[in-house]
């Protein structure tokens, strides 16, 4: 006869985004809890359009990670959208986890953040110190007393203020250790192969777009956008070796980003490919053959019948 034990307490399961502005660290950390690539990361700011949910399985627990976009004064229209995408997500999760790197000090957009997190008074909210591998313990310590005095202005009462590093792998699991009790007691929401619920082919443009921006972004920062037109198992192919065909354009502003995009005799071109497909293979565990087309959506980001079209 089996004796229930005070160990085989109730699943927990829930929903925890992470917030911060642009470049805070967010993606990271999300691929670092995840143990898998799924949020796109770069060092340039605003890359995450999409909500990309990344899921922790534990055996006692499921914490879902949506990733917001980082919220900024917007500029255009797609900035006034992806503001509103960060609203509706906070209002909707069990708890905040609003990112801070370690190497910069606190200013207007972190301040800007905090007020707005200061208006959601019911979820929980946990200061992440991001980035701690690039400060000494001095830095640090004066960091976390700066996020706790922030939070005394603004009248937020942190849950928890915890420092980690995605790249050293630092108190990664023991923030999941810190998150998981805030969730609610629920079975489990994914089954417990997925890592994600965004549809394979918005994963497939990220990658891509990732790559492409890999080599221009100074140049082409914001204007590139990617859509995945078809994914199709090839056919005619011996069951052993199958080939999934993906066709996808990317779309740039003006007719004069074509060039960089393309590089000098379609090399740069060729580059996004050779890398994405890697990625892409990996994620869909297949082999992959990537048509990949450069086409120029004028000015994307401020129409909204284009915004549409391409998914914004």
């Amino acid at each position: 006869m089996s004796v229930r034990t005070e160990s085989s307490a109730a699943h927990r399961a829930g929903f925890a985004c992470f917030v911060g502005r642009p470049n805070a660290g967010k993606s990271t950390l999300t691929n670092a809890l995840v143990g898998t690539k799924v949020a796109i990361t770069s060092n340039r700011p605003q890359t995450t359009r999409h909500t990309v949910r990344g899921i922790v399985h534990r055996p006692e627990a499921q914490l879902v990670l949506v990733d917001t976009p980082g919220l900024h004064k917007p500029r255009t229209l797609l900035g006034e959208r992806l503001n509103d995408v960060v609203r509706t997500t906070w209002s909707e999760v069990d708890v905040i986890g609003f990112c801070l790197p370690a190497d910069q000090k606190l200013g207007p957009g972190d301040r800007y953040i905090a007020a707005e997190l200061a208006g959601i008074k019911k979820t929980p909210k946990v200061a992440i110190v991001t980035k701690t591998d690039l400060v000494d313990s001095k830095a640090l310590a004066a960091q976390l007393i700066a996020i706790d005095q922030l939070g005394k202005e603004l009248g937020i009462e942190w849950a928890e203020i915890i420092p980690v590093s995605a790249v050293g792998d630092t108190q990664v699991a023991l923030l999941a250790d810190l998150l998981v009790p805030m969730l609610p007691e629920s079975p489990p929401l994914y089954p417990e192969g997925d890592l994600t619920d965004e549809p394979e082919q918005v994963m497939v443009a990220e990658l891509i777009r990732e790559a492409a921006l890999e080599g221009v972004r100074d140049e082409l920062p914001h204007s590139i956008a990617v859509v995945v037109e078809e994914m199709l198992p090839r056919q005619d192919r011996p069951a052993d070796k199958p080939l999934l065909d993906v066709h996808a354009n990317v779309y740039i502003e003006r007719p004069s980003q074509k060039g960089i995009i393309i590089g000098p005799k379609g090399k740069r071109l060729k580059e996004v490919g050779s890398k994405s497909r890697k990625h892409i293979e990996a994620l869909l565990g297949t082999p992959v053959f990537l048509d990949l087309h450069v086409k120029v959506a004028k000015d994307w980001q401020r129409d909204p019948k284009q915004l549409r079209k391409l998914g914004f």
